[in-house]
């Protein structure tokens, strides 16, 4: 058996669904695409997406040597663990941070996989995700899937739920350079079903308008008219996979990744009356990291702010006096939402402008 052939079965038995070798080449065409994206402002804050153009082009500047790639999909399908008792669990969370953080629970395969590359005589490196990789064309190029209409990997087997990683390699590719056909035929489901309308024509996302940017990587107040849109969307969305119907045909298959109840159904109390630090004590290891501690405190005022949920209303008197300025601005449109006017009122001497604008906006919207 060959090191490719090797390295493919010890990646299954390490725990991935599927895999596959793509070569490592991106087609100038490819780079283009990503460049007009990028001049686009499509990517929205995300600027370190920009500086990593020039390596996302080259594989060779990650690997030296490199001839091939293997690509792991490992499904993040999860059947839901069920929701706990007591606190405040409103809202619904990305499928994929309904477990620890992917990134640690893949490295250690990574590693063991580098480590019998090495052992075989083969330089490699792996990345999960983190760096200026383009995993999904690789994907694309190892037959793993196709990129849908959602932008997303799919997967004929996994659906659209899927992780990627990928292990650079010096060994030579040596099957025929092909990709996997597109299965999304005349379906626009994914399209259609985007809250707030993000997902283009040419199967890419404008992240300015994306719920799992607003919810994630952004920083500061949301849009306020792209506030309803994102519903009882906790952190990130799934929309677009939910919809796919090769979602539906795969069903619950996770394996190697399993579902936490307390980060598929968090309870909301926890961002609230906490300083970061506390914050970060109680979520280490989680995806909840990426926005903080205020991030997460704004989105959840945004959720209830959508939902009315009445066993919330406390968070949003806790919001209200928040030391943070942004969770402050969520709550003032979060109380307008709910028609309180009497609680809004104080938010019209708050020290910082931004809140005392929404605060007034969110009463003459409440009155």
């Amino acid at each position: 058996m060959n090191a490719a052939d090797l390295l493919s079965d010890l990646a299954v038995s390490l725990g991935a669904d599927a895999v596959g070798w793509a070569p490592a080449r991106v087609p100038a065409s490819a780079v283009a695409e990503y460049a007009g994206w990028l001049s686009a402002g499509r990517h929205a804050g995300m600027g370190y997406l920009e500086r990593q153009l020039p390596a996302r082009s080259d594989p060779a500047s990650r690997l030296e040597g490199v001839g091939s790639v293997l690509v792991l999909g490992v499904s993040h399908a999860f059947a839901d663990p069920g929701v706990p008792t007591g606190g405040v669990r409103v809202g619904r969370v990305a499928r994929y941070a309904w477990t620890p953080d992917y990134h640690d629970q893949l490295q250690p395969v990574l590693s063991r996989l580098e480590a019998e590359a090495a052992r075989l005589g083969v330089r490699s490196r792996g990345y999960v995700d983190h760096g200026p990789v383009m995993e999904r064309l690789f994907a694309a190029g190892a037959s793993l899937g196709w990129r849908g209409k959602s932008g997303m990997t799919v997967s004929t087997r996994l659906g659209a739920f899927v992780t990627l990683a990928v292990l650079l390699t010096d060994l030579s590719f040596e099957g025929v350079e092909e990709s996997h056909p597109d299965r999304c035929g005349r379906c626009f489901r994914c399209v259609a079903a985007c809250p707030t309308g993000a997902i283009g024509n040419d199967r890419a996302i404008d992240a300015r308008r994306c719920v799992s940017y607003l919810t994630i990587e952004h920083r500061g107040p949301v849009p306020h008219e792209l506030r309803p849109g994102m519903g009882d969307w906790l952190f990130g969305c799934d929309v677009c996979s939910e919809v796919c119907p090769w979602t539906a045909k795969a069903g619950p298959l996770a394996r190697l990744l399993r579902p936490d109840p307390d980060l598929a159904h968090p309870d909301l109390s926890a961002f609230f009356g906490v300083g970061e630090r506390q914050f970060e004590r109680r979520f280490a290891g989680t995806a909840f990291l990426r926005p903080r501690r205020k991030g997460m405190a704004r989105n959840a005022l945004t959720v209830l702010g959508n939902t009315r949920a009445q066993e919330g209303w406390p968070l949003l008197l806790a919001g209200a006096q928040d030391p943070a300025w942004e969770v402050r601005e969520a709550a003032a449109w979060a109380l307008g939402q709910w028609g309180e006017s009497r609680h809004l009122r104080p938010l019209l001497d708050d020290e910082h402008g931004t809140v005392r604008e929404a605060a007034a906006l969110a009463l003459s919207h409440a009155s």
